[in-house]
Order: structure tokens, then sequence, then C-alpha cells
């Protein structure tokens, strides 16, 4: 199963937010988005999660080789997880709790596995401490963290059903402090790799976004300016265009094939 985007075009309005635009996410990789604001990030997310069927204009989205206008909100469910860049949840829950909606599109899955996947979620994400801590007591960056295990959740959930799974991640790391932001991409670049989850996220500091994916697409305009690796994409010709800044990439000093993107 393969997340496909085939010459994707969407018009919000009277604005094209994206000009045939075309890519893949395959299982077991991690995918930066980057891009200045209104560059077209979050649409394309947002269209992916099934979010903007009615603003395609042209091209397809296509999810294990049906089209994700095919399918109902419970089928994209258990086959991608998704989490926006404000989720909003006022009920009085406790932290387990919420993560545990995660495994709400999987009924056959029992408790013994809910909990699981739960208890993995809570160790990734640094919250196992606060389990049964009231949701809507905690802080905005707590908040995040949660609902990055709830979605961590849905993907142990889709790997148990059908050893696959896809998560669209729209700047998950805005709300996290440095030690969280590096905490929760180990984390994934280890989920990735052992559970051959397909990744993809809105990024927007360009040195995370070089140390931890596989590859990058860098949109302009809501056109595609550079896709393929980072030291492929992470030129300074690309990312004057796209940032109108002058930056210089370098070899990082701790090697590894590395980039440090300089201003």
């Amino acid at each position: 199963m393969t997340f496909e985007i085939n010459q994707l075009s969407l018009v919000r309005g009277h604005r094209h937010v994206l000009k045939n635009v075309t890519m893949s996410l395959r299982a077991g990789e991690l995918v930066g988005v980057l891009g200045a604001n209104g560059a077209g990030k979050s649409s394309l997310l947002a269209a992916m999660a099934g979010e903007l069927n009615d603003s395609v204009s042209a091209g397809e989205i296509r999810l294990g080789g049906l089209s994700i206008a095919q399918l109902s909100a419970h089928e994209q469910a258990t086959r991608r997880a998704v989490l926006p860049q404000q989720p909003s949840l006022r009920f009085e829950l406790s932290v387990q709790e919420v993560i545990q909606m995660g495994a709400y599109p999987f009924s056959q899955a029992t408790s013994s596995e809910v909990q699981a996947w739960s208890q993995q979620a809570l160790l990734e994400t640094d919250l196992l401490a606060h389990a049964q801590s009231r949701y809507t007591a905690l802080s905005g960056g707590e908040q995040q963290r949660v609902q990055l295990a709830r979605v961590l959740v849905q993907c142990l959930a889709m790997i148990y059903a059908q050893n696959e799974a896809y998560l669209l991640l729209d700047e998950p790391l805005s709300s996290l402090d440095p030690k969280h932001q590096f905490q929760f991409m180990k984390s994934l670049a280890q989920l990735v790799r052992t559970q051959q989850i397909g990744v993809m996220l809105v990024l927007h500091d360009l040195n995370i976004a070089a140390q931890y994916c596989h590859r990058l697409l860098l949109l302009g305009g809501g056109e595609i300016i550079a896709q393929g690796t980072p030291a492929e994409v992470m030129t300074p010709t690309a990312l004057k265009r796209a940032f109108d800044l002058d930056f210089t990439v370098v070899p990082h000093p701790l090697g590894d094939n590395r980039l440090l993107i300089l201003t």
C-alpha cells in the first residue's frame, strides 16, 4: 500500500493553493514537507487526509490503489492517522483515555491490546507520569504530546490490523520544547524503521528535517521547488527560492552524512 499523489491541483476560493503536485509516501520512510508560510504545506496534508476533496481541480490522491474520495471516513481512519496543527478537545478526560481514542476505529482490538499500545505511546512521548491526569489541566505543550501519543496508538492499531500504517503530522513540534522535539523525532524515526510506518510531516526547522527525514518536499507558491534526499533538496539556490533568504549549507560537524543549514 502506497500513498500516491498524481498531478494534484487545489483551488480554495479563487486561489490555486497547489499546482500539479506529484509525489508518493511509502511505508518505512519519513518525508518532511518544507516551505514558507502560505506555500501549500498544510493544504497538501489536508488533501491527503481527505478533507479537501471538493477543492481538487485536477489530479488525484490514492491510498493503497484506491482514490481517497472513494473511501469513507472510517475506512480512511483504518489506513492513515492525522494530527492537524491545532487539535481541540475540551472534555474532562484523562490522558490515558484521550490516548486510547486512537484505537476507536479498530473495534476488533481487545482491551489488553489497546492497553499495550497506549503504554507504548505514553513511553514514547514521555507522558507515563501524566497517564491519569486530566487532559484539560495540562499545558499546551503537554496536550500536544498527548495528541501525538493518540495518533501513535492509531498507527500501532493499523499495524496490528494490516501490517502497514501512514501518519500525517502538521507542524507536530510547534508546541514542544527542544528536549521533547528531539525525543519525539528520535521515537518517530525508530517507529518508522522498526514498524514500517510511512510518515509525512510539515516542519519549519530545517536542521531537524535534514537530520531525520529520508526525503524532503520543498514547496513554494503551491508548486514543488525540489524533492529528494536532504542533500538534493537543501541547496542554497532552492532554499533561496523558497524562503527568500541566503543560506549556507555545510557538512554537519558530527558527520553521518548530515547537513547543517545556516543563515
